[in-house]
């Protein structure tokens, strides 16, 4: 799988990319047929405190999985990210074992 990371409005360092890639490859356990994921940090413009906004594209044989969270850290945004991602991919396969 292929994993493309882009920070908008900031630069991330290595730890949070690091930690990105962690969890993004954690998805690839509940569905090989991930190829692609795109996913794409955020630093909000507004005065909130919960401007951290990390949106994750992942592209598989046949379906696109896609999901946007935004909270307090980019660590939060991507768990929070990554599990609404884990849902559709469950929800995914339950509908391809029902056909």
């Amino acid at each position: 799988m292929t994993i493309n990371i882009q920070s908008v409005h900031f630069d991330a360092d290595k730890k949070l990319l690091d930690f990105v890639n962690e969890k993004v490859e954690k998805l690839n356990k509940y569905y090989d047929g991930i190829i692609n994921s795109e996913i794409t940090l955020k630093l909000d413009k507004n005065s909130n405190s919960e401007n951290k906004i990390a949106e994750i594209k992942m592209l598989g044989k046949g379906h696109e999985f896609f999901a946007k969270k935004q909270s307090a850290s980019f660590e939060e945004s991507t768990d929070l990210t990554c599990e609404a991602l884990r849902n559709q991919i469950m929800k995914h396969k339950e509908k391809i074992k029902a056909q």
